[in-house]
């Protein structure tokens, strides 16, 4: 399992000893606004680490708890992962953040280097990005990136923005 840095974060793939920070941050309906549309139970976050942990095991990527490396404290999270979790489809870039760390470019950061993740380790050719349409600060964050807007299409059962970058943008952005 991958462990990446940046210059404020490490991220660490997720695990049971990152239960209480993720709880913390999953549990505040402002940060889950856009993604469940409310709070996550202890439960279900439980349920998510289970899910990961094997993910990691079976593909070799899935979630990563962003840990900032000043404090030690989780600060978000991160994946790559298949979208609509089907390995048929291309993989899937996205993040949460605690409220109290957005807008500092936490995101970003963490973005940048999953998504080298994707593209120089994993050799993705396309990867993919959605988040609610009302979601200006993902939106912001993807563009930033160097993703460009596809369409709105469901996924999850929502209608969500669509945004990708192909390898060769990635490079040419390098």
């Amino acid at each position: 399992m991958t462990i990446l840095t940046t210059a404020r974060l490490r991220l660490e793939p997720m695990d049971d000893a990152h239960l209480d920070g993720l709880c913390a941050m999953n549990s505040d309906a402002e940060v889950m606004r856009y993604i469940l549309g409310r709070p996550e139970t202890r439960e279900e976050t439980i349920a998510s680490i289970v899910r990961v942990k094997a993910r990691w095991a079976a593909w070799g990527f899935s979630w990563w708890t962003f840990i900032e490396r000043d404090t030690d404290e989780i600060i978000g999270a991160g994946c790559i992962q298949y979208l609509g979790k089907d390995p048929a489809n291309p993989l899937e870039i996205g993040w949460r953040l605690r409220r109290d760390k957005w807008r500092q470019g936490y995101a970003s950061e963490a973005a940048k280097a999953m998504a080298g993740f994707a593209f120089e380790t994993l050799d993705a050719d396309l990867l993919c990005s959605i988040c609610h349409p009302d979601n200006a600060g993902s939106a912001q964050v993807m563009q930033r990136l160097g993703m460009r807007y596809k369409a709105l299409e469901r996924w999850d059962g929502s209608d969500v923005s669509v945004y990708s970058m192909t390898r060769a943008g990635w490079a040419a952005r390098r």
